[in-house]
């Protein structure tokens, strides 16, 4: 059994964070018996999964050697991807932990200018970042591990570290690694170690490489108790307790922004492979490249004030929009954003999705064109099938996997020309169909979905979609209202004392009332028919007395709007 781990800041508001992955079971492994004073790679024994992939750590691309059955490894939208490719191209099983970084200077600051807790920030940014990442589509872990609920667990892991005598508490409470004592092992990531930028050069330091551990607590801040007085933990340290917690002694893959490479990997590597007392903590490491704003060399980021939220980018862009735009570029690689390479994105969508509608057509039969040469068809989806798997095996190459795709399209395009006469030829529904399965199977792998539905709307924008289907179904509802209204008079009609003979007030209301039902009863069975119909694209609508709901499931994630009564 498989298993990924991804750490991380709630919300990613609070700071930029990356995911790990983990292993359960040590079996197999090169394990944590004695500290061998080296930083050469040693690869793993285990069960090889296939697939080729750059090691950071080596700094080559190895075969990736798993322990047990598998693991993969997922973060945003570009290791969700190769967590998807893992499991659905090579059958590797995954289960995955988050952690969650509920507490730092960034969460504590900001707390206190809105004047409440550091905790109750931590949870709105914890589920803000949930909900961002369920609109991109990326698969949520199987459990969520906030830092908070394992401190005591960080301040065991940071005693047996000191115990070690690879750290040191200071007169002022503070606890730092110390890095000068675990010499040329400290810097298996990096070649050149420069002092750690994002940690302050305090008096209480030994060295300014040292990082900090435990950090003692200032004035009305949150804080813990522990041996070296109240404090709260240092980022990096959070991060190997939380993976050390879950997966033990070892893990397969380690993945993040190339950003996140040095310190926090780096200094993730020197904690574990001391509490472990292992020469090799993390066998693969791999690592994302930035994403930039056009024309500029500087990354996407908070801190820089240059970017767009997620909420702001779908209301422009749809999540399959952006997972085509990623998976026309190696996980590895820069990325420059811009309008223009997002339209490029939307352009392959729309060319997809075209054929997949031109194909449907043609199997319906209503699209007539000349004999298909079904063998060169068949041909190029079998060529096709391999040229994706050997592209996934190779580094997760997408963009290789994506063009295979596209030329496939492309042939499959060439024979669908129409004519304008039947001449009675057989058609080759089962290729073309067979074909259609495997693309749309291809990118609803990679989270993304295509069909008739998807067409309808323009190319999946959520958005888009959601606001429809909101005034579909009010303006069902002022119908279905309508058609189940009597009129005022039929409501307050009263019958007149003594009448007789001739049909009272009483009886012509309820005539009146029955010829309106039968008049109104085709309204009812429209709206009926509506619901029936959308019902059948995954889209629920219920009646309720004075309010119409509507549910669509996509993805795994349910979505529900409600309409008042007018």
């Amino acid at each position: 059994m498989a298993v990924a781990m991804l750490r991380g800041a709630a919300a990613a508001a609070a700071r930029r964070w990356g995911p790990v992955a983990g292993r359960g079971k040590a079996v197999g492994t090169r394990g944590c018996h004695g500290v061998a004073r080296r930083r050469e790679w040693v690869p793993p024994a285990g069960r090889d999964s296939g697939i080729v992939a750059y090691n950071s750590r080596s700094r080559s691309k190895e075969p990736l050697v798993l322990a047990t059955e598998g693991v993969a490894t997922c973060s945003y939208v570009k290791f969700d991807i190769i967590r998807r490719i893992m499991t659905r191209f090579f059958g590797i099983e995954v289960i995955m932990v988050m952690g969650i970084t509920d507490i730092d200077d960034k969460i504590i600051k900001r707390a206190n200018e809105m004047n409440i807790s550091p905790l109750a920030l931590a949870r709105i940014y914890e589920e803000d970042f949930k909900q961002d990442m369920a609109a991109l589509k990326v698969l949520p872990p199987t459990v969520y591990m906030r830092v908070t609920d394992n401190i005591p667990q960080i301040i065991s892991f940071i005693k047996t570290i000191i115990d070690s005598g690879q750290a040191y508490a200071t007169s002022q409470g503070n606890v730092y690694f110390d890095v000068k004592s675990w010499g040329k092992r400290y810097g298996v990531l990096t070649t050149i170690h420069p002092d750690t930028q994002d940690e302050a050069v305090d008096t209480d330091k030994r060295h300014s490489k040292d990082f900090a551990l435990w950090k003692a607590a200032k004035p009305q801040e949150l804080s813990w108790t522990s041996p070296w007085g109240k404090g709260r933990p240092g980022w990096h340290i959070e991060c190997s307790t939380i993976s050390s917690a879950v997966f033990g002694k070892q893990l397969d893959i380690h993945t993040g922004g190339i950003d996140l490479a040095f310190p926090h990997h780096e200094n993730e590597i020197a904690q574990c492979e001391v509490y472990h007392q292992c020469e090799q903590w993390g066998n693969y490491f791999l690592h994302s490249g930035h994403l930039h704003v056009k024309g500029s060399q500087e990354k996407m980021s908070k801190s820089l004030k240059n970017y767009i939220t997620i909420k702001d980018f779908l209301k422009k862009f749809s999540s399959d929009q952006f997972r085509m735009f990623c998976l026309r570029s190696r996980y590895s690689s820069a990325v420059e954003f811009s309008d223009e390479s997002m339209d490029d994105a939307k352009h392959l969508l729309q060319a997809i999705s075209s054929f997949i509608r031109d194909a449907n057509a043609y199997i319906k039969g209503q699209l007539v064109c000349d004999p298909v040469r079904e063998d060169i068809l068949w041909e190029r989806l079998a060529n096709t099938k391999v040229t994706v798997k050997a592209a996934f095996a190779d580094d997760f190459d997408t963009s290789r996997a994506v063009a295979a795709i596209m030329d496939l399209i492309h042939h499959g395009n060439r024979q669908l020309k129409a004519v304008t006469k039947d001449a009675g030829s057989p058609r080759s529904s089962v290729v073309y169909g067979t074909i259609i399965s495997y693309i749309e199977g291809f990118f609803n792998a990679l989270g993304m979905s295509f069909g008739e539905r998807q067409v309808a709307v323009g190319g999946d924008n959520s958005a888009v979609l959601s606001n429809v289907l909101d005034e579909l179904v009010r303006f069902r509802t002022k119908v279905r209202h309508y058609a189940l209204a009597l009129p005022e008079e039929a409501a307050e009609a009263v019958p007149m004392e003594g009448a007789t003979g001739a049909k009272g007030p009483k009886e012509e209301q309820k005539e009146k009332r029955q010829q309106l039902m039968r008049e109104r009863k085709p309204l009812l069975e429209a709206c009926d028919s509506l619901r029936g119909d959308l019902a059948a694209f995954g889209i629920h609508i219920k009646d309720r007395a004075a309010v119409s709901t509507w549910e669509m499931v996509e993805g795994g994630q349910a979505k529900q709007q409600t309409e008042e009564k007018s």
